[in-house]
Formats: structure tokens, sequence, C-alpha cells
């Protein structure tokens, strides 16, 4: 994807606390070897690593954009590598699997989360943290704008379509793969923006990035003015916006 590092992070605050709250939700043990899926630039990896006081931690993505500066992070126990989860392996197992923010991103959750139970060492934690804002309008409306023409057929009638699944669906699957422990919830969080206007900066680098890569510069603008348009129309100008966003995360052991 087309990410782009410093339109992600001007709500880092906003998006670092359901990552604080998932942190939260582990159980700390010493000596953990960690595994943190789609870290992004790294910095809330060096926060999970020092905060668990973490014996060893690997943080990996797919975008060497968000990867630049991580780098800069690394210590001896902590590395970075630029790697898509879907074809990640190890020789060793890990003892806590991590991933804020990333995996619903990824198709067949069913078969992902098989994936990355193999990961586990015996004993060992999951957590996740995914959005699962599709029924706001700030995601409907993108999925409107991918349907009209001309950019329909620019997209070849490609519109996102998430593949999260419901929170209960999740306690079954993790039930069914195994883990002693679970505990899923749907939280939402609640975020006053200045205006309307500024959940469009907020999409831009997140839920868009998915339509800039399938299109070219001129059409993705012409794509974004017209999603400006259509959701100024739908929420209004209001000033402050309460945009409200809809996560699930979960934690379980083996």
């Amino acid at each position: 994807m087309s990410w782009q590092p410093a339109q992600y992070e001007r709500f880092k605050e906003e998006r670092a606390q359901p990552f604080r709250d998932l942190v939260a939700l582990i159980r700390p043990e010493p000596g953990l070897r960690v595994l943190d899926l789609g870290c992004g630039t790294g910095a809330l990896t060096r926060e999970l690593h020092d905060s668990l006081g973490a014996r060893e931690t690997l943080g990996i993505d797919s975008s060497a954009e968000m990867l630049e500066g991580s780098k800069a992070l690394e210590t001896a126990t902590l590395h970075f590598q630029r790697c898509d989860i879907e074809t990640f392996g190890a020789d060793e197992p890990f003892d806590l699997v991590f991933s804020n923010a990333a995996l619903h991103w990824l198709p067949d959750h069913p078969d992902l989360f098989r994936r990355l139970r193999a990961l586990l060492a015996p004993g060992g934690q999951l957590a996740v943290q995914m959005p699962s804002n599709e029924s706001h309008l700030s995601h409907g409306t993108a999925v409107e704008v991918a349907e009209e023409e001309p950019f329909r057929s620019e997209l070849s009638g490609y519109h996102r379509q998430s593949s999260v699944l419901p929170p209960e669906a999740y306690a079954e699957l993790l039930y069914d793969l195994g883990f002693r422990q679970q505990h899923v919830e749907l939280r939402i969080y609640g975020h006053e923006l200045e205006s309307g206007a500024d959940v469009v900066e907020w999409v831009k680098g997140s839920l868009l990035t998915d339509y800039s890569r399938r299109l070219s510069p001129d059409a993705y603008d012409r794509f974004l003015e017209r999603y400006r348009q259509r959701l100024a129309g739908a929420i209004g100008e209001r000033r402050p916006y309460f945009y409200t966003y809809r996560r699930i995360l979960m934690r379980a052991r083996l």
C-alpha cells in the first residue's frame, strides 16, 4: 500500500490509545519473546518492548516508508524487518504475538488466526486490535464513491470490503484454536476533531490508501475531492466533530 507516515501520524495520540488499551490486557511475564505484526514506524513497538521488559522483540511491516525511521529505534534486543504478515515464518516460537491496527487489511481471518497460533510457544499469548468501523459514514462514503463513474471503471469495480468478523466469531475461533483463556470486546472510541473535514484527513492516512494505490494520482485526486464533497453532505461541517470509531480488542492465551 501507498502509506504516508506523516499523514497517518497526524492523529497519532488518538491512534495510540487503543494500542495502550491492548497492552493493558497482556499478562506481563519475565523474558517474553515478542512479535509485533504491522509495526508501522516502530515507535509503538519500542513502547511495547520497554513496557513489557521483553527479552527480545521483532517488529515486521510490509511498508518501506513506514519502516524508514525504525532503524534508529533498534537496540540489541529490539529489531525490525520488512516482511509481509501473510508470508512471515519463524524458526523459534514467540511468547507473545501482538498486532495493533494491521490484521484488518488481511483476508480470510480463520486461516490467518490459525497461522498466528502456530507462531506461539506453549502458554503463549495473542493480543490483537483491529478497526471495525465499516458502518460509519466515513467508510460507507468511500464505497459509495468507488461505485460511481468514472471511479467504478477506473477501479475495475473494486471497493474495499473488510475481512473483520463480528466479535463473537473471534471468541468462537479462539476457542476452536485451543486458547484456554480469552478476552474479546468491541470498544467504541470517541475522538473530538476540530471539524467534520478532519475526518477526511484521518482516513487519508488509513482507509483511503487502499484507493490511492489502485488509482493514478490524477484519478485519486478526483476521487478524494468527490469523497470530501459526499462526506460533507452526509455529516455536515460541525465544529467540533465527534468521530466515533469501533475497534475489536482481544487477548488470548494457550
